[in-house]
């Protein structure tokens, strides 16, 4: 009788993720995720599935991330709805470690990427992308309401921008700009929406 297969799926899917965070969906074969996550090509198929599957799965504990950095400052009810906006760039792009802030984010990679060759994995990754956009967006509404939005300017407008802001830090981390340059461009994109 053969032995169940062995190892930390934690670890494994962890090491997964950086490996496509870092090279991308296509860069990511099968061999360097094989060499990053220490199990064998049985095991993947076995345990994950295909690649496809195992990138969805990666996905799935990124969006992990995500949602602990939306829960601890977008959705934090003890800050005002600027506090909590800038408190998530924070979270996501300004206090990462220097490695994970140079790899950009996974769904923003995945989007420049060429991913249209999957509409599950397409949905996935702009699924994630919208549910940052509506926490944004419930925090722009906030502002509004206190009168702390620039007069003339939507939430939905202000959401966008902040979204075009994000996907443009992650964009400049990956080209080598470093977090106190981030931060100069996060506080002159605030300073422009705030009232």
């Amino acid at each position: 009788m053969a032995r169940p297969v062995e190892f930390d799926e934690a670890k494994v899917l962890t090491n997964a993720t950086e490996q496509f965070w870092k090279e991308g969906y296509e860069a990511s074969s099968v061999q360097k995720l094989l060499d990053c996550t220490g199990i064998n090509r049985g095991t993947l198929y076995n345990s994950f599935g295909d690649k496809d599957t195992f990138f969805k799965s990666c996905v799935d504990q990124y969006n992990k991330i995500v949602d602990s950095h939306i829960a601890a400052s977008l959705k934090n009810h003890e800050l005002g709805p600027w506090e909590a906006i800038e408190a998530y760039f924070q979270e996501s792009v300004l206090g990462v470690s220097n490695k994970h802030r140079a790899m950009g984010c996974l769904l923003v990679n995945s989007l420049c990427e060429s991913i249209n060759y999957d509409r599950d994995i397409k949905r996935m990754v702009r699924s994630s992308l919208a549910n940052i956009r509506k926490s944004l967006l419930v925090c722009l509404k906030q502002a509004k309401k206190k009168g702390k939005l620039k007069k003339g300017v939507s939430e939905e407008a202000a959401a966008d921008i902040l979204m075009n802001l994000l996907h443009g830090l992650r964009v400049s981390s990956r080209e080598g700009k470093n977090a106190r340059q981030l931060e100069d461009l996060l506080k002159f994109t605030l300073g422009s929406l705030k009232k």
